[in-house]
């Protein structure tokens, strides 16, 4: 016997910014404020470089979390700034990251996010010039 039983395991970010790197730098800090219930208790005591390549702005969104969750999985790397320049021509984003190592006396481990997912992924600009996108977290 087997029951199919409805589960919401995702948390979707919706993220909105007056330019395509300030896009992708909020993106980052919503991550964050997934991953850590105190993103305002990350310190920029360690300074990064970074550089991804996607084939569209989409993926590049997807690719750029996926990093940022990598970092935090693998090597426990919280993040409070972005500085995030994004070539639209060849796809590519150059950042450079602030942040320090995860420590349990001052962070609090808010969410364990599986995957950063390509389901309902959008990157887009108005009319306005504003760029908006949306991605969901698998949680």
């Amino acid at each position: 016997m087997y029951e199919i039983l409805d589960h919401t395991a995702d948390i979707g970010l919706h993220i909105e910014a007056g330019s395509l790197n300030e896009l992708f730098a909020e993106a980052g800090r919503a991550l964050m404020a997934v991953l850590v219930a105190n993103p305002e208790a990350i310190e920029a005591r360690q300074t990064e470089q970074v550089d991804v390549t996607a084939e569209t702005l989409d993926y590049l969104l997807v690719d750029w979390l996926s990093l940022l969750l990598r970092r935090f999985e693998l090597e426990g790397k919280l993040y409070q700034h972005f500085d995030v320049q994004v070539d639209t021509a060849s796809t590519h984003l150059s950042a450079t990251l602030q942040g320090e190592q995860l420590d349990l006396q001052r962070h609090r481990v808010e969410q364990e996010v599986k995957a950063v997912t390509y389901h309902n992924l959008t990157v887009q600009t108005g009319p306005d010039g504003r760029w908006t996108a949306e991605v969901i977290l698998d949680v």
